[in-house]
């Protein structure tokens, strides 16, 4: 029987989620249909019914619908997903959804193992407060870094986040007007959704020799991003497609119970995507 799964979001067209898990489950021999369901806001709580009718055993919440699907979850939460406020893996329990966050610890995955990039004891920017930011802000913590600033647009959000972090001494909130005079950090990630639409500007002064950047988006979103992070000086800059594949890999691992293997889907993304820009 073919198990089904899905990611909704809005916009979702551009989602690489059905190609990863698909990819995941003929590495493995699963019989997997995993697709893409465009759902606002407001539609969520009939979409997922819908789904869920017809068979639906698992899901992923993408922009802008993390936070929402929060209060959907009638099974309960993991203490991740309690933590960060925010759920992006859905798991059909009796006649309810369980919901996690597997955006943390994918991002922890992706610098650490992948990139070799040692993170403990970074002072740390966090560009944004909404559902992404949420979700990687206390998987930074658990990883030691030193220091946690949030910076938003809008002041309250980052306010907010910092509260619901409860470590005062180590997560705190600034303003976006400050940016210039708040120091040099060793990791800046944007988890803005500004590429989308405007133009990032940052200072350069945000930026010393040890600097890492990370964009949670990925593919032209995060080029500005990204281009900003290597013309201040940034020593690594890096999109969101890692984390992207390791949160995913968290999720398959919920559902199936079996580990996929990330670094072979990750290349095979990566060529894909070369090859789509190059025409090669």
């Amino acid at each position: 029987m073919t198990l089904k799964y899905a990611v909704f979001g809005h916009p979702i067209s551009h989602s690489l989620s059905p190609e990863i898990h698909n990819a995941f489950a003929r590495q493995l021999g699963i019989d997997l249909s995993y697709v893409a369901i465009d759902a606002s806001v407001e539609a969520l709580p009939d979409a997922l019914a819908a789904f869920a009718a017809d068979g639906g055993q698992g899901a992923n919440l993408t922009l802008p619908l993390k936070q929402a699907g929060l209060a959907l979850c009638g099974a309960g939460v993991s203490e991740r997903a309690r933590r960060a406020g925010a759920v992006n893996t859905l798991v059909r329990r009796g006649d309810g959804w369980w919901g996690d966050n597997t955006d943390g610890i994918g991002l922890v995955r992706d610098l650490t193992a992948r990139h070799a990039l040692h993170i403990r004891g970074r002072r740390t920017l966090l560009l944004g407060a909404g559902g992404a930011a949420h979700g990687v802000a206390p998987a930074l913590l658990d990883a030691g870094i030193a220091e946690l600033v949030i910076v938003n647009r809008t002041a309250e959000r980052a306010d907010q986040l910092a509260d619901a972090l409860g470590e005062p001494a180590r997560a705190h909130s600034r303003y976006w007007d400050d940016l210039g005079a708040l120091g040099t950090f060793e990791l800046i990630v944007n988890a803005t959704s500004a590429g989308r639409s405007a133009t990032l500007e940052l200072p350069g002064a945000l930026v010393n020799s040890l600097s890492a950047a990370v964009d949670l988006s990925y593919g032209e979103v995060a080029i500005p991003f990204l281009a900003w992070a290597r013309a201040s000086g940034c020593g690594h800059a890096f999109d969101g497609l890692g984390m992207l594949v390791e949160q995913a890999a968290e999720s398959f691992e919920l559902w199936h119970g079996k580990r996929p293997d990330t670094d072979e889907v990750h290349a095979l993304l990566i060529a894909r995507h070369h090859k789509l820009a190059t025409g090669d």
